[in-house]
């Protein structure tokens, strides 16, 4: 059934999005949602509703002070409220999420892609959510893309995901023959998104999931694993750096992910003051990733 809204929209830089959109949605009273280029580094924040909203020029100037003080002073952001046109919204929003292939070995792509995998290629089916992670974000794509590579067949290799999320880097360890595979998260909503996912993917019964906070991860693991990602924002990597490091196995791999470019040197020392070796990295836009090899005594 095709429906009119209204979206208002608001321009931002990358980083702000979460707090604008608090301000938004105690405004208006609704949902707000967010969307990056990360092409054009703009981010839109928007709210939709089935009728138009007050637009009244007292209203405005009402949303013009209560974002100047809720965002920044400094540069007010932008904002418009435009009529969209009929159209069935249930199924347009669909053509923004494409499947993506992590090289030879995994495919993902959204339930309703008819996209058939290449021969040999293990199929992960997972929509966009609440919970982060689709595999379309650079930091998620270079987590998979490590799985991926390192990988050995010939060899019996266990995985910890440290912020799961959606769960797709513990659904993609398990397709390409990980084992044991242990995914945690300290959102009780997150944990119960990924499990469902996993279900979806057949893969639920060759995952442990737990919800378990960061601190209380033991400094001195008893049992530490193969490949630990933990795609985290840095100060939380920075914080538990200890713990983190004590769940990879001498001469395993730390995958960490979720660092803007300008703060990666200092995760890196950080990283190297216990026991741990940079071996490669990626930028892509203002993200910078990094895998490390865990020091053999070290």
């Amino acid at each position: 059934m095709k429906h009119t809204l209204w979206q208002f929209d608001v321009c931002t830089t990358p980083g702000s999005e979460e707090k604008l959109a608090e301000v938004l949605e105690t405004i208006f009273g609704e949902p707000a949602v967010s969307y990056t280029d990360y092409e054009s580094q703009k981010s839109t924040v928007s709210v939709y509703f089935k009728e138009k909203p007050d637009w009244s020029h007292a209203q405005r100037l009402r949303l013009h002070e209560t974002l100047k003080c809720g965002v920044t002073a400094r540069n007010v952001p932008r904002f418009k409220l435009r009529r969209l046109p009929a159209q069935n919204w249930a199924e347009s929003w669909k053509k923004h999420f494409k499947p993506r292939e992590i090289g030879s070995k995994l495919l993902i792509k959204p339930s309703w892609s008819r996209r058939r995998p290449r021969n040999g290629q293990a199929v992960i089916a997972l929509d966009p959510g609440l919970s982060f992670g689709t595999g379309q974000h650079p930091t998620t794509l270079f987590c998979l893309k490590e799985l991926a590579a390192r990988r050995d067949p010939n060899q019996p290799q266990s995985f910890l995901d440290i912020g799961t999320g959606s769960g797709i880097l513990a659904i993609a360890a398990a397709k390409l023959g990980y084992a044991l595979v242990h995914a945690l998260d300290t959102d009780a909503e997150a944990i119960k998104v990924a499990r469902t996912n996993a279900r979806k993917n057949r893969v639920l019964q060759k995952i442990e999931f737990s919800e378990q906070d960061l601190a209380r991860l033991s400094g001195r693991s008893a049992r530490t694993f193969s490949i630990v990602c933990a795609n985290l924002i840095s100060n939380l990597l920075l914080a538990e750096r200890g713990r983190i490091a004590a769940q990879v196995q001498p001469g395993g791999i730390l995958v960490l992910a979720g660092i803007l470019a300008c703060e990666f040197a200092t995760v890196q020392a950080a990283y190297e003051a216990v026991g741990m070796k940079l071996q490669t990295s990626r930028t892509q836009k203002e993200w910078r990733s990094g895998s490390f090899i865990r020091v053999i005594g070290g």
